[in-house]
């Protein structure tokens, strides 16, 4: 292994903490030499300040500058970065030599575009997700990176995809809170070094293939039928006891089904309706048959003789009628 191969990799194993402190040593190097300024950079001040007295009282109102209350304007005095932020309120610049940067500080959001994101357990869904963030450190979000709110919503679309991508699709439905708070975290420690602050992470949508929502229908569907049958076997069960308690009860007393009886009777007239169907026990007509007396032939005749001559009796009578009328 060569030395500075060996350099390199100590470097890297360097904690996190070390690496910022390093990283602020470096952003704050312009600030210390901006105070070593050259003869050329202090016959540029005094020449500015020169012009500034002779066009006097123009020259003031290049001179003055307003930021917000939510803004901070960081200052470069000929390419050098004055240490002190200024703002809110009126500073004072000097033309020809300073430039400023107004930095808001107001916090931002940003709709990170739907991803198409593969899930642990292989399933392709689509996720949309909100990142508020703002700046807190001006001269570091200026300093320190190109564009700082451009590269936090870049890195906001890499991190949505890869702490998704470590997830199953029944946690990413079910654990939207916790998948937000990793992403807050993971998303504040990278963009802490730029100078912005992650406020909030929110997943605003998960959506699902038309087939795999088909599928999970038809799961659920099947899951309420399995335990709509459940429930109705179960209430079967304690139907069959409940009657089989009660047909002991009833078997007890001779008259209980009697009154039974009677009551299915009285729902059934309730009802109001044209026919009625009543259950009659055959015991009862097999009591009642032991009690009548056997018919014998010859009285069987007897009456069949006294049915004929009534009727005889009443036709004639009927026809005597008819001819007087």
């Amino acid at each position: 292994m060569q030395p500075s191969e060996t350099v390199e990799m100590q470097e890297m194993a360097q904690p996190s903490g070390q690496q910022r402190d390093v990283e602020a040593r470096v952003q704050s190097a312009p600030a210390n030499h901006s105070h070593d300024a050259g003869c050329t950079e202090m016959f540029c001040i005094a020449m500015s300040y020169v012009l500034i007295f002779l066009t006097f009282p123009v020259s003031v109102f290049m001179c003055i500058k307003i930021v917000q209350e939510y803004q901070r304007a960081v200052v470069f005095r000929l390419g050098r970065l004055v240490p002190d932020v200024k703002g809110p309120g009126i500073f004072f610049i000097i033309p020809c030599i300073d430039t400023f940067l107004n930095i808001d500080l107001r916090v931002a959001s940003y709709n990170v575009p739907s991803q198409e994101i593969l899930s642990r357990d292989s399933v392709t869904v689509s996720v949309d997700a909100v990142v508020y963030f703002k700046v807190f450190d001006p001269i570091t979000s200026v300093v320190g990176v190109g564009n700082a709110t451009d590269s936090t919503k870049l890195l906001a679309q890499t991190t949505l995809r890869t702490i998704l991508g470590t997830h199953t699709l029944s946690e990413i439905l079910s654990d939207r809170e916790k998948i937000s708070a990793d992403m807050k975290i993971s998303l504040d420690e990278a963009t802490e070094p730029w100078g912005i602050k992650v406020e909030r992470v929110e997943l605003r949508d998960v959506r699902l293939p038309s087939q795999m929502q088909r599928a999970m229908a038809a799961e659920a569907e099947a899951t309420r039928d399995a335990g709509a049958k459940i429930i109705a076997a179960e209430g079967e069960l304690r139907a069959s006891a409940a009657l089989a308690e009660a047909a002991t009860i009833i078997s007890k007393s001779e008259g209980a089904m009697q009154l039974r009886y009677l009551h299915t009777l009285n729902a059934i007239s309730s009802e109001k309706t044209s026919t009625i169907i009543f259950p009659f026990p055959m015991e009862i007509l097999g009591g009642i048959s032991k009690f009548q007396p056997p018919h014998l032939p010859q009285e069987a005749d007897s009456d069949s003789k006294q049915r004929k001559m009534s009727y005889s009796f009443v036709k004639k009578q009927n026809k005597d009628q008819l001819e007087a009328y």
